[in-house]
């Protein structure tokens, strides 16, 4: 299965503020604002945007691009230092607004400037649908064997083979007990992506 980016979108609201605007209120330099952040203005949010209306502006021309039903999408991250919430998250408001609901996990990221491209970071981990072989982590303070299920999206025996059946179960185990590595023991004929790994 070939893994890689389809699409993306941008969205830079109209509104700009110079370096010697941002300079004065800081009592700076603005050649030397200029220098640090190589840029000669910033862009200003309108009274009625914010992270969330400018997520979805972007993510609705990164659909665009990659011309996919938003049904197909699996996770949603939303990176940045001005989430308009506290509690509730950006990346719902996303999925919503963009129509990928409900099926799919989604998480608000705060990582100064490297937000962004943690949440690509995250989603390189999940598993991909057709794949038999994937590097996941998985973190728990207690040491020992866990088994994780992986299935289709069948709630009941439809007579495949390997998961594709909805019973398989594939066995993950800690090597040696103090590391942090995991080995999915074969099935070869393993599909998995759909699930989120469950400790028993």
């Amino acid at each position: 299965m070939d893994v890689g980016i389809v699409g993306y979108g941008a969205y830079v609201p109209m509104y700009r503020i110079k370096a010697e605007e941002i300079a004065k209120v800081w009592g700076a330099d603005a050649n030397s604002i200029k220098r640090g952040l190589a840029i000669e203005e910033k862009s200003v949010p309108g009274p009625d945007e914010d992270t969330a209306t400018i997520s979805v502006e972007a993510a609705r021309h990164a659909l665009k691009m990659a011309q996919i039903d938003p049904q197909d999408i699996g996770a949603i991250y939303i990176g940045s230092e001005s989430h308009p919430y506290a509690v509730k998250p950006t990346a719902t408001i996303v999925a919503e607004a963009i129509e990928a609901t409900p099926n799919l996990t989604a998480a608000d990221l705060e990582f100064a400037c490297k937000a962004g491209t943690a949440g690509i970071q995250i989603t390189s981990v999940i598993i991909p649908n057709g794949a038999s072989l994937a590097n996941f982590w998985y973190f728990d303070d207690i040491t020992g064997n866990w088994t994780i299920t992986v299935s289709d999206n069948s709630s009941a025996p439809d007579g495949n083979t390997g998961t594709d059946d909805a019973t398989d179960q594939t066995t993950v185990t800690l090597i040696p007990v103090t590391a942090t590595k995991f080995i999915i023991l074969d099935p070869a004929d393993d599909e998995a992506g759909d699930h989120w790994p469950e400790q028993e």
